[in-house]
């Protein structure tokens, strides 16, 4: 084999590396997110005590709810 060659398949198999890498991350985090999204009940209702409001459960049900069904519809529009 020449050198030339083994640098041609040196570089094609660090290319394939990077981006397999790179999708593998992202699905991964993208699960993360998904089983673990970053605004909970309890800092959605701190936020909310902070802005000087008291917010019932409802509220607090109904605002985690809304933010679910926008972050799947962003998931289903990537798609």
């Amino acid at each position: 084999m020449s050198t030339g060659m083994v640098v041609l398949i040196a570089v094609i198999a660090l290319i394939a590396g990077t981006i397999i890498g790179v999708m593998v991350t992202r699905s991964a985090v993208k699960k993360q997110l998904e089983q673990n999204p970053p605004l909970n009940e309890d800092m959605l209702r701190m936020m909310m005590m902070q802005m000087g409001r008291k917010p019932s459960e409802t509220q607090i049900h109904q605002m985690m709810q809304n933010l679910r069904n926008q972050a799947r519809k962003a998931n289903s529009k990537k798609k």
